[in-house]
């Protein structure tokens, strides 16, 4: 199930919006301000609906905040109809920009597309390099200036889960979820050996630190 997060400051609007995706059958999260949609990070959500004209912080400061944490498409709704404002948007980081009000359909839509652009983007990636760093999906490979980095089975997967996803967050239960679905018996604090194992290996051969910790959530690969 695709999880959705919300933010608009029009309570009555975000009900709508809430009532209509979960029909849809997504999980849906909202926030009413920017600082509680910050919060809502946590769930990593796969896009997020984002309102421009919220007090405190408006949703072109909060856009910039997210992009430190997660990649995923951002879509923007506003009153705003001038060019200026569609170009600040989508220049800070949104995806899509969207003028209120709009249709419900419309909105499902381009929902769908963005998430099925997502799909695409992770079922062909097969190679990706950071650097010097290179990261073959395929063969389960990873090596630094051709010379290869050998992995377990569960440290590639790790390597894989994050990679894929730069920037974005996980936290240790995102990633043994991801692994074992719960059915593993043990603790998600295993996740941090196996982090450290990841590092010490990478070590080796580069400076770089490719896993980095985010304090209170977990980790994020950088790119």
């Amino acid at each position: 199930m695709k999880k959705i997060l919300i933010i608009d400051d029009e309570r009555d609007l975000l009900e709508t919006f809430k009532d209509y995706f979960q029909l849809m059958n997504y999980l849906v999260y909202t926030a009413d301000n920017g600082l509680d949609g910050l919060k809502q990070i946590q769930h990593q959500p796969d896009i997020i609906i984002l309102d421009v004209n919220m007090p405190e912080m408006d949703g072109f400061e909060l856009c910039a905040a997210i992009r430190e944490q997660i990649t995923c498409p951002i879509v923007f709704l506003s009153a705003k109809v001038d060019e200026e404002s569609r170009i600040q948007g989508l220049t800070i980081g949104g995806d899509d920009y969207l003028v209120k009000p709009v249709s419900l359909k419309e909105l499902g839509l381009r929902i769908e597309a963005h998430l099925r652009r997502e799909n695409r983007k992770q079922i062909t990636q097969k190679i990706a390099y950071f650097g010097e760093l290179m990261i073959d999906y395929d063969r389960k490979l990873l090596q630094y200036q051709k010379q290869e980095i050998y992995l377990t089975k569960v440290e590639f997967e790790i390597v894989e889960l994050m990679s894929k996803h730069p920037g974005r967050a996980f936290s240790k239960e995102d990633i043994y979820q991801h692994l074992w679905n719960w059915d593993k018996l043990g603790d998600a604090t295993i996740i941090t050996e196996h982090v450290r194992r990841i590092r010490k290996k990478i070590s080796k051969h580069s400076s770089v630190d490719f896993i980095q910790t985010v304090w209170g959530v977990g980790y994020k690969w950088i790119g």
